[in-house]
């Protein structure tokens, strides 16, 4: 009975000394597995790995952009690279934020002058405050063309379609203006804007410009689309001035009481006293 028991005692601590170093065996080897984790971990940030892997190098560039990082979350609404002659890029503010708004004029049909035939046509699903900024906007434009080119009959002669693209989108409010005006004396003198501009502001029949709303959200959109000069009304230069430092770098921003100071911006001081044929008299 001695005997059996002093067995039985002898195995029972065997048994435990065996659980107890293989614990410890476990423990020994967890704690060398994450010695060596860290130690890993130190050489790889430090770049003293101790075995030298082969790395591959991997090129990005724009065209396998899209493989890597996935499809673009938003898309531009820039429609071009420099605007052509009839088409001035403006600014508008709505639910979502700001967008680009942009204003397109061509000839509709030609007529002889004084025939009654010639006039303004406007399309792009527009509110009934956008179409009355509209004609006040062709009625500024006539005046101007008047005034700069006298010899110039292109509104007598030809009736125009103004165009604001996305019809199946409404659109309204008064804040196009400028950008009507403009795009009509572009389509008038057969000018280009200046690259990169982009503009907002209402315009009065007698070519006073008047302050707008959501003057941060118009100037984000006019940076995601890389507009680098944008005209703002006068009024609104306070507004502007509070805007972060990092929304405002990189632009030139010109604010304005009238139309005249526009028109200089936009197709350059030069222009007030050309009288190059295609301005004279461009036969379209």
């Amino acid at each position: 009975s001695s005997s059996s028991s002093s067995s039985s005692s002898s195995s029972s601590s065997s048994s435990s000394s065996s659980d107890k170093s293989q614990a410890m065996g476990e423990e020994g080897k967890e704690t060398v597995r994450s010695r060596s984790l860290k130690e890993n971990f130190l050489d790889f940030i430090t770049g003293n790995d101790s075995e030298k892997e082969t790395k591959t190098t991997i090129q990005v560039s724009e065209e396998n952009l899209r493989d890597y990082v996935g499809k673009p979350l938003f898309t531009s609404d820039k429609l071009y690279e420099h605007t052509p002659v009839g088409v001035v890029m403006g600014l508008a503010f709505n639910q979502l934020g700001g967008a680009t708004l942009y204003i397109e004029a061509t000839v509709r049909d030609t007529c002889e002058e004084d025939s009654g035939r010639a006039g303004l046509q406007s399309t792009g699903q527009l509110g009934e405050v956008m179409k009355e900024s509209s004609l006040i906007a062709y009625t500024v434009a006539k005046r101007c063309l008047r005034e700069r080119f006298p010899e110039n009959p292109f509104f007598s002669r030809n009736a125009i379609h103004m165009h604001v693209p996305e019809g199946a989108t409404p659109k309204d409010g008064p804040s196009a203006g400028i950008t009507m005006v403009t795009a009509l004396l572009s389509l008038a003198t057969k000018q280009q804007v200046r690259k990169d501009l982009t503009m907002t502001g209402e315009i009065t029949l007698t070519g006073k410009v008047l302050p707008i709303g959501g003057v941060k959200e118009k100037t984000i959109a006019a940076r995601r689309e890389l507009a680098k000069t944008l005209i703002f009304p006068k009024a609104n230069e306070k507004d502007f001035e509070e805007l972060p430092d990092i929304i405002k770098e990189g632009l030139t921003t010109h604010f304005v009481d009238h139309y005249s100071e526009v028109y200089d911006i936009a197709f350059g001081a030069d222009t007030i006293d050309n009288k190059n044929s295609s301005a004279q008299n461009p036969n379209v």
